[in-house]
């Protein structure tokens, strides 16, 4: 590959062919959920964020919409049922490949359990979120990331929800 000037931005392109490589970021359906008056949280087994408490999160499909997505990770990860109340945030960062939308929802049945990406699954009460500090260490991904879980969990890390 080499890199073409397209626009005011530098893209690789193939020398052979001309073919430009468009790097977009892919979308990441995330859902915090309110059940039994609790904030339900997965720990992740995977990379980002291994072992940290996050809400349940995934890549939108092809074939689905941003909603479709949060409802099908809300199932896969955690094992509820939910409905969509509203829309949480939308994060992105220049140096990260995911954009992440994120819904806040309740759960209307299922049964809570750890499924697909989570070593775990827990219900967390006003004022009992996990302390979780920074990592130490991690890519630019799993920093903006851990931002991203502090901001949409802070009415529920203060005492009263």
């Amino acid at each position: 590959m080499k890199l073409a000037s397209v626009g005011e931005r530098q893209r690789e392109q193939c020398p052979a062919c001309g073919f430009i490589a468009w790097r977009n970021p892919a979308p990441v359906a995330m859902a915090v959920i309110e059940h039994e008056r609790q904030l339900v949280l997965i720990r992740r087994r995977d990379a980002p964020l291994a072992n940290y408490w996050a809400p349940p999160a995934g890549y939108v499909e092809t074939g689905e919409s941003l909603p479709e997505a949060v409802i099908r990770e809300a199932r896969e990860e955690c094992g509820l049922e939910i409905v969509l109340d509203e829309l949480a945030g939308v994060y992105s960062q220049a140096d990260v490949d995911v954009l992440i939308v994120a819904y806040r929802a309740h759960a209307i049945g299922g049964r809570l359990v750890a499924g697909d990406d989570a070593s775990d699954v827990g219900l967390f009460a006003a004022g009992r979120m996990p302390h979780q500090p920074p990592p130490l260490q991690g890519t630019a991904t799993d920093h903006w990331l851990h931002r991203i879980i502090l901001d949409l969990t802070t009415s529920w890390r203060q005492a009263a929800h």
